[in-house]
């Protein structure tokens, strides 16, 4: 595992809108804190990036949703894609605002 670890800390795509306008993205931080989460730094990863529990919870549930045929699945998909857009929004604005 750890090998796998080290090659994607190793090729990390950059992030096209920091490099083109010197800013953090929304997304900014997301494979950082999923490394970190891989190695099993969970705080550090929710401190790094807040939404990739969220947006992990929404694509599992989104595949077993598709498989399984959920009776409740759509609202609950809407609930979290709506939870999960809040917290994108809420920590992009806390991050440009601490610069």
């Amino acid at each position: 595992m750890e090998k796998i670890i080290t090659w994607l800390e190793n090729h990390q795509m950059p992030c096209f809108y920091k490099q083109s306008l010197g800013i953090d993205c929304p997304g900014c931080g997301m494979q950082s804190a999923f490394l970190l989460l891989l190695r099993g730094r969970v705080l550090e990863s929710i401190q790094t990036y807040p939404a990739l529990l969220p947006i992990m919870f929404m694509l599992t549930y989104l595949t077993m949703h598709l498989v399984f045929d959920f009776k409740k699945g759509a609202f609950v998909l809407k609930i979290s894609f709506i939870f999960t857009v809040i917290i994108i929004v809420i920590s992009y604005i806390f991050k440009i605002v601490n610069f």
